[in-house]
């Protein structure tokens, strides 16, 4: 029997026992119970720069507010950076997603998503599987990168196949139970015949394999392939359907073998959004950042967007930042103006030299309201453009036919510009994809520049 800390320490008249620390703890309660942090150690030198909120996303509370709350919720409402993945994020678009999923439920059809960078392919792949998890599909997503080979690629979309779908096993078979896929079917060298024969056993449910950034696949064979196994699913009704998704003008860069498939894929060009989506798209980002658009700065995104998501999402994340640096919840027209800079910024930063040269070298006073004009036509088609459409983009004589000229000029000497399509057509493409979104930032500026400082000699 234990004794107790009265009879273990006698008090002696008039004078007090002290009890030892180590006894009081282990009788008051377990050591893991009143275990207390460390202090903080005190911060000695320079001042530097700290993360707001840790990995799991806390907040710093010593170094928190309103206004780093805000920031958080920001840098979740518009993610220039990366696709959307969320449907409650989603904004536009919603007749072409019914549409996909329509062509797959009812008419079976496998998918070819096309379209320049930043015009929201991967964003709108990622609510389709999302809705298509929700119906129970089971949803495999690959993203394509240079090696990509069929072998690799499709094996492990079959391990992500329970073997209880498979016709020949029941969900009681030794095998189901001990958590086989359909990979473990696969012979080492399978063909695509080979695959879509196996994936003709499926059965009680349906599958959806996502292939996201096919354009870098360099095999052609992978593509070849790809293309068979799209045959052969469509010839037997298989319950298994491609979704791709690739940076091309057109459906013949992305995939090989077309003529044999066509009555078996819906071929879609991802096109611009509309301005009421892109407004949409900015009302979505207001809800989940609290932070709100003046009606001049939502314009001025709009104007600046030109229907491309990417665009509107790195300027309204830009803005947003400006705002809250002034600590505002209101982002101005000035917001939208100074994150041009920012943007602009950002993507030069990922020019080589000798581009940035050439557009230093080219943006003056005199050409820069021309470049402009070029890239507004890149934008407004997508990629490849005419002089129609530059014409389009600038409805003043002088200045169109300044930048036909200047187009011509460049292209001839393959700078910045390139001539596309049959010899003697008057197309022309960027030789860089961010070309035309920082040529546009760069002009866009300085017309807002030019704006600003006319109405300040008129107030004079």
């Amino acid at each position: 029997m234990g004794l107790s800390l009265s009879s273990m320490f006698k008090r002696k008249k008039g004078k007090k026992v002290k009890v030892p620390a180590k006894l009081v703890l282990e009788s008051a309660a377990p050591i893991s119970r009143i275990v207390t942090q460390p202090p903080a150690p005190k911060e000695t030198g320079p001042r530097l720069p700290r993360f707001l909120a840790s990995a799991s996303d806390q907040l710093d509370r010593r170094r928190s507010g309103r206004f780093v709350a805000l920031r958080m919720r920001l840098r979740n409402a518009f993610t220039p950076s990366q696709p959307i993945v969320e449907g409650k994020m989603f904004a536009g678009r919603t007749d072409l997603l019914a549409n996909l999923i329509s062509s797959i439920e009812d008419r079976r059809l496998h998918l070819v998503l096309y379209g320049e960078r930043g015009i929201g392919k991967t964003s709108l792949l990622h609510v389709l599987a999302e809705a298509a998890h929700s119906a129970r599909y089971i949803v495999i997503y690959s993203s394509c990168g240079s090696a990509s080979n069929f072998q690799d690629t499709f094996r492990a979309a079959a391990t992500e196949i329970p073997l209880l779908f498979h016709s020949n096993f029941g969900p009681t078979t030794e095998e189901a139970e001990a958590g086989s896929s359909m990979a473990d079917l696969l012979p080492d060298n399978f063909s695509p015949r080979q695959f879509a024969d196996l994936c003709a056993k499926l059965t009680g449910t349906r599958v959806l394999v996502f292939l996201d950034e096919f354009d870098r696949a360099e095999s052609t064979g992978f593509r070849r392939d790809v293309a068979e196994l799209i045959k052969f699913l469509s010839d037997r009704s298989v319950r298994m359907q491609l979704v791709i998704g690739g940076v091309a003008s057109d459906l013949a860069e992305l995939i090989d073998h077309i003529p044999s498939i066509r009555r078996n894929i819906l071929a879609v060009r991802v096109p611009q959004m509309s301005d009421e989506e892109v407004r949409e798209m900015i009302s979505t980002g207001e809800r989940a950042s609290g932070l709100k658009f003046d009606a001049a700065a939502s314009d001025l995104v709009v104007r600046i967007s030109r229907g491309w998501p990417y665009i509107a999402v790195l300027v309204c994340h830009n803005a947003g930042l400006c705002a809250l640096d002034a600590e505002r919840e209101i982002i101005l027209e000035d917001d939208v103006s100074t994150a041009l800079d920012a943007s602009a910024a950002e993507l030069r930063s990922r020019m080589s030299n000798t581009m940035i040269q050439q557009v230093d070298s080219l943006f003056g006073e005199d050409s820069g309201r021309a470049l402009m004009v070029i890239a507004g036509a890149a934008l407004a088609t997508g990629g490849d453009f005419t002089a129609t459409d530059i014409e389009r983009v600038s409805p003043k004589s002088t200045e169109a036919t300044a930048a036909k000229r200047i187009a011509d000029q460049l292209a001839g000497e393959r700078i910045l510009l390139e001539r596309r399509g049959d010899p003697g057509q008057s197309l022309y493409g960027f030789v860089d994809d961010g070309l035309p979104s920082y040529l546009w930032f760069l002009g866009t500026q300085q017309s807002l520049l030019s704006t600003q400082l006319r109405a300040r000699v008129n107030a004079k």
